[in-house]
């Protein structure tokens, strides 16, 4: 969804808002003992995919960036049972998850998005009438 200031930020926090919901309904098993790596991965499957749906077509501005870095320093935090009142700062959050990276997902998904639209994009005409073919309505045939 964008908004009429053209900024996709309404669909960045509903989206944001049902990973957190997503997390909140799993807390036992993101909260558990199981290893860090594990609950990482686990939070990159469970709770990204569902924030980070279709976000390929957002347009990234300053706000929405750290509006998506506080989602994830918020799931890490919750992964590691570190509330807000423990007033703890993110830097050591950070050094104990030793990962930072929603920003650079997206990033990578936008990048890929790109490629793969470049690479199907239909031909041009004057190249279909390099390789022998003429257009027509729209529809190609052979030349004779």
């Amino acid at each position: 969804m964008i908004t009429n200031d053209t900024r996709g930020s309404h669909e960045i926090k509903s989206k944001t808002a049902l990973a957190k919901a997503a997390i909140n309904k799993k807390k036992t098993v993101f909260t558990s003992k199981l290893d860090l790596n594990l609950r990482k991965k686990l939070v990159k499957c469970y709770t990204w995919s569902t924030a980070l749906y279709d976000a390929e077509k957002w347009t990234l501005h300053e706000v929405d960036q750290k509006y998506l870095e506080s989602f994830e320093m918020w799931c890490w935090r919750r992964i590691e049972k570190i509330s807000w009142t423990d007033h703890v700062r993110n830097e050591e959050v950070l050094d104990t998850v030793k990962e930072r990276n929603i920003l650079h997902t997206i990033k990578r998904r936008k990048a890929i998005t790109q490629l793969v639209l470049s690479c199907t994009e239909l031909p041009s005409k004057t190249r279909l009438k390099e390789r022998g073919k003429v257009i027509n309505d729209g529809k190609t045939r052979k030349k004779a």
